[in-house]
């Protein structure tokens, strides 16, 4: 299994990658291991997706990083309205 994951960090930016181990990624994001987010203080897990397949996963990291920060907003919360109408708008 492959999980897509959301990080919220410091509560301005999000992270988003994709693991076989999303307690112990998450530990090592929250621990200062991940050169991609050390420097964060603050460092929550807001959002998963999971995957049989590794290039899946890989294929919805490569979308959703290509996001707007108001659009992975509303993936997050569950939004699909606002997720549609960013859509449309190319945001």
């Amino acid at each position: 299994m492959y999980y897509l994951y959301i990080l919220l960090c410091d509560k301005a930016l999000f992270y988003t990658g994709i693991t076989t181990s999303l307690d112990k990624r998450t530990r090592n994001h929250k621990s200062g291991y991940s050169p991609h987010t050390k420097r964060y203080k603050s460092i929550e897990l807001v959002y998963t997706e999971n995957y049989l397949r590794r290039s899946e996963a890989e294929k919805r990291e490569e979308q959703i990083k290509g996001w707007s920060k108001q659009k992975k907003r509303a993936l997050i919360e569950g939004n699909l309205t606002k997720l549609r109408q960013l859509s449309k708008s190319k945001s």
